[in-house]
């Protein structure tokens, strides 16, 4: 089993906070623990939002319709994932 099937069963991520089962579009925080532990060295604000609209969909336990994002959600996940990564930077 991959780390990343894990957490799409409840179990922690690394960051120690418990996943959903699943999580859709207005999950701002699960997506952006998700990104963040996923992609630990990558700041988000350099992400093309088109790309992380990819990286989301393929996020283990991600159930929402990859055609009900538009630029405000992304926009609002950019931010929030912002923010996990600036915290575990210290």
């Amino acid at each position: 089993m991959f780390l990343g099937d894990l957490s799409a069963l409840g179990v922690k991520s690394f960051s120690g906070v418990d996943m959903p089962p699943t999580f859709g579009w207005d999950n701002l925080e699960d997506i952006a623990i998700a990104l963040t532990d996923k992609f630990p060295h990558t700041d988000p604000l350099t992400v093309r939002f088109t790309d992380m609209h990819k990286w989301i969909t393929e996020l283990p336990g991600f159930s929402g319709d990859p055609t009900a994002s538009n630029e405000a959600k992304l926009e609002a996940i950019q931010m929030a994932w912002h923010e996990e990564f600036q915290d575990r930077q210290g």
